[in-house]
């Protein structure tokens, strides 16, 4: 396989670790498609910058009918989609008893039934090419756990489980299947955490400080490499050791 130039689609590549995903594998010279629900400043620049490298739509990875249109635009781009990863996820935090069935559906439409679909979409043409990556983010609240996130817990757990068993399915068609657990990182989705709060995390950490997208870019990164062959069906946590 080419290792200098692929075709990777990211879902919710606009901000937080999305946007880092996106611009780690722009920088390396491959073909980047991305979607969310609402455009910013980064999309706007990669789109200045990287004109025949860098494909954007508006829509959400809950929209079935939305996602299959995207990906047949990708293909007809960039030809056929060989590294998939699937960012886009969503938290709703609360206790279980106060939760609101609407925020159990949010979640899980988002977090698996979208990723299932676009997985499915996008694993069909890999079996033709006889190699493809597709890289999970997961998180270590799927591992151990995190007050008032049972429901985003269940979530990323699932997902584990998923990555798992579609490794097994793929696999003989050299295609790898692998989970990216991020543990708490200093992006959007952790704004609610209070400074006490960041202190005791960053406290319990071993290495004594909050991750960054950087972190965990370097891992999908590699993950989709050819040096990662023979690597799949893994949850693999970048936590700075805070579940170990």
């Amino acid at each position: 396989m080419n290792d200098q130039s692929r075709t990777v689609l990211i879902s919710g590549g606009s901000k937080g670790l999305g946007a880092a995903l996106v611009a780690y594998f722009l920088d390396q010279g491959h073909k980047v498609a991305t979607f969310s629900r609402s455009i910013t400043e980064e999309v706007e620049a990669w789109r200045a910058k990287y004109p025949d490298h860098f494909f954007y739509d508006s829509l959400s990875l809950t929209d079935k009918g939305a996602v299959k249109g995207f990906v047949n635009e990708v293909q007809g781009l960039f030809g056929d989609t060989e590294v998939l990863v699937n960012n886009a996820g969503i938290a709703r935090s609360g206790l279980l008893p106060l939760f609101h069935d609407e925020d159990v559906d949010t979640v899980i439409d988002l977090n698996l039934k979208g990723t299932f679909h676009i997985s499915r979409l996008v694993s069909r043409p890999m079996l033709s090419l006889g190699w493809g990556r597709i890289i999970n983010i997961s998180s270590i609240v799927g591992l151990s756990g995190y007050r008032g996130l049972s429901v985003y817990g269940a979530s990323k757990a699932g997902l584990d489980g998923f990555t798992r068993a579609l490794a097994r399915e793929l696999g003989p068609r050299n295609i790898t299947v692998n989970s990216v657990a991020p543990g708490f990182l200093s992006t959007e989705m952790n704004e609610e955490l209070d400074a006490r709060q960041s202190r005791q995390i960053v406290n319990r950490t071993p290495m004594g400080r909050l991750g960054n997208t950087r972190d965990v870019a370097e891992l999908v990164g590699y993950l989709a490499s050819p040096a990662a062959d023979f690597i799949t069906g893994q949850v693999i946590a970048v936590d700075g050791g805070i579940t170990c």
